[in-house]
């Protein structure tokens, strides 16, 4: 089950796509190069839809985290806990929550604390965001015997990409 939601329910409106425009589009010129100084660069918004998102954000965690695996996932798995997880416009978790799981608390636990040494994340593009300036989206964890886990947002399209 995928749900993607925002921060506060937004009613959905068809929109035609706008016309061609009528004027051929003018070369807009490149930005000035950046002046060394103290202070570090603005990280840049993810741009994207919240797929695209959602995997940059299964990336941080994989890579900040030590108890993953990059083997194939096994056919048996000994849990599978799904976080509901809302992150505000700059990158920061203000929500993470348990969505389902079999019952085995520790790995609830792992699962939530991956998010928070994840923390925090690139900032999602104003298109991702919805509502008050935040994304919710669910994330899977897949955590083998040795409870070790993967996250279906990595596995999936590695998945796919096998079957073609």
């Amino acid at each position: 089950m995928l749900l993607l939601s925002a921060c506060a329910p937004q009613s959905k409106v068809a929109v035609s796509p706008p016309p061609p425009p009528a004027v051929a589009p003018v070369a807009v010129p490149a930005p000035p190069p950046p002046v060394p100084g103290d202070v570090p660069a603005p990280q840049l918004p993810v741009p994207g839809d919240v797929e695209a998102y959602k995997a940059r954000v299964a990336s941080e965690i994989w890579l900040r985290n030590a108890e993953v695996y990059a083997d194939p996932v096994p056919d048996m798995l000994k849990s599978v806990v799904v976080l509901e997880i809302t992150i505000d416009r700059a990158g920061n978790p203000v929500g993470i929550a348990v969505y389902r799981s079999n019952g085995f608390k520790h790995l609830e636990t792992r699962a939530l604390e991956s998010i928070a040494r994840a923390a925090p994340f690139p900032a999602p593009a104003p298109g991702v965001l919805e509502g008050p300036g935040c994304v919710t989206f669910l994330e899977t964890f897949l955590f083998r015997a040795d409870e070790r886990f993967q996250l279906r947002s990595l596995v999936m399209p590695a998945l796919a990409a096998a079957r073609r």
